[in-house]
């Protein structure tokens, strides 16, 4: 990388660092650090949920799956479209027009309300444990994507250097901070794809009649892939729009329910089709580039979430570079950041609350900084031990929807408030995704863990909702 490229690489992180020192100083407590002040409009929203959720480790995955598999890895994000307007649709007009959960913070702060707090535990540690691996997953996507563009950076090297600027800027400026970067970060990614990534690529590597003679007809087809691989990605993605933690910090921090609405509408359309095929097709051809030989694999193989950050670090002139670089980071630190305040909530609202409301708010803002320090060199340590961002990202979302849908669902759409059926269908789902994942057995299909974790947590769900509903009326009828 030239010397001017690490010029704009490094102005531009240090831009980022500034706008979190500057709402360090202009946020007065936990409504402002957790939640922005629940007063800002629809776009930066939006923005900010279609840069969380794709951000840099999507950004990087698809890439990878354009490069194993051409545009149909494009139906990856359909299936975040279908989650974020059914949520637009059926969840926010729930949570945001209930006066229950007008002063919330949280997620699980939900579950307390419809459940219990043992029920709201459990919940806080599932979804603590479910963005402590997606924040790693994030850092480990800017770490790849360092790695691969700065000659003679390592790996490890690399991911001590984005954590080290993630978990920094997150701790000073909170929520506010995260999402009006977030609006900045992802508007840099849409126009670096559009306007450097995609053209300066397919000039390189030859056009559209190369791209052709290069690659199987299966590259350009929709249909390249297995039913199963559809639903796996359905059964993960669409649920995570349900539970999870940083979209919900974002409903509260909407100002009204239509505001709330439009922002999800904004973030599903940006997702797919906008983000899905720039992605894989930025990745389909850094497949092109390798044929070809243009590029070359790092050690003898080819990561295929490699390959698009090589094939930019040796087609983007100087210049170029470091501003389509700063784009891809971009991406990277919009999702590390929004999952790091996830986790960080969850500590200091859901699982440490008692402690907290003995403290000032001033004093509870400085302590929710130190708790998101904590966690940000937590995620780093686990990243350490990772080598596939998207693979490390699904396992987050399946451990967390296999534990959190079903009772969310049960408890807001069925009205079914039983605390020790959540407490088993949370258990239960959570636990047989964990040990399928972890097992590497064969499952029938080829059908992925967390479908049959989700079929467990349901199953639970109701025996022990009607095991305590028929033990309730024999005891009403002994009475």
């Amino acid at each position: 990388m030239a010397l001017i490229d690490l010029i704009i690489f490094f102005v531009y992180m240090i831009v980022m660092l500034g706008v979190g020192y500057y709402f360090m100083r202009s946020n007065t407590g936990q409504d402002d650090y957790y939640v922005g002040g629940r007063s800002i409009g629809p776009w930066h929203i939006g923005l900010s949920v279609v840069a969380t959720d794709v951000g840099g480790g999507f950004s990087v995955g698809l890439g990878g799956l354009g490069f194993l598999m051409g545009i149909s890895g494009s139906w990856m994000l359909f299936t975040g479209l279908l989650g974020a307007w059914l949520a637009a649709v059926y969840l926010i007009p729930k949570v945001k027009s209930n006066p229950a959960f007008a002063s919330f913070y949280t997620f699980p702060q939900i579950f307390k309300h419809l459940y219990n707090n043992q029920v709201a535990i459990v919940a806080a540690l599932i979804c603590f444990i479910g963005y402590l691996g997606f924040t790693s997953s994030q850092l480990l996507a800017g770490a790849k994507l360092a790695s691969g563009t700065f000659d003679g950076l390592s790996l490890h090297t690399a991911l001590v250097i984005m954590g080290i600027i993630a978990v920094v800027y997150t701790v000073l400026g909170g929520l506010k901070a995260v999402i009006y970067t977030d609006t900045i970060q992802w508007i840099i990614l849409l126009l670096g794809f559009i306007f450097i990534g995609l053209p300066i690529s397919y000039y390189h590597v030859g056009g559209w009649e190369s791209i052709r003679e290069t690659l199987p007809d299966e590259f350009f087809s929709l249909t390249n892939l297995r039913w199963q691989d559809f639903v796996n990605w359905g059964v993960t993605i669409m649920p995570i729009w349900f539970v999870g933690m940083t979209l919900y910090q974002r409903i509260f921090a909407s100002r009204d329910v239509a505001s709330a609405k439009k922002a999800w509408f904004i973030a599903g359309f940006f997702e797919w089709p906008i983000m899905a095929f720039m992605g894989v097709a930025l990745g389909l051809l850094s497949r092109v580039a390798f044929e070809q030989g243009l590029i070359e694999a790092v050690g003898g193989e080819m990561d295929p979430e490699m390959g698009l950050p090589i094939l930019l670090s040796t087609v983007l002139p100087a210049g170029i570079m470091g501003l389509m670089m700063s784009a891809y980071f971009s991406a990277v630190l919009s999702t590390a950041d929004s999952c790091l305040m996830a986790a960080s909530g969850n500590l200091t609202t859901d699982l440490f609350k008692k402690f907290f409301d003995r403290q000032s708010d001033k004093k509870n803002m400085r302590l929710s900084q130190l708790f998101t320090l904590i966690i940000g060199a937590v995620a780093l340590m686990i990243a350490l031990q990772m080598t596939n961002v998207l693979e490390l990202m699904i396992y987050s979302y399946a451990f967390m929807v296999s534990g959190l849908l079903v009772p969310l669902l049960a408890a807001i759409f069925w009205g079914n408030t039983n605390p020790q059926a959540a407490m088993s269908a949370m258990v239960g789902g959570g636990l047989t995704t964990l040990v399928l994942s972890l097992g590497d057995w064969p499952l029938p299909f080829g059908l992925d863990p967390n479908l049959f974790g989700v079929t467990m947590s349901l199953a639970l769900f109701l025996l022990v909702n009607k095991l305590k509903t028929k033990e309730k009326r024999n005891y009403i009828i002994k009475k």
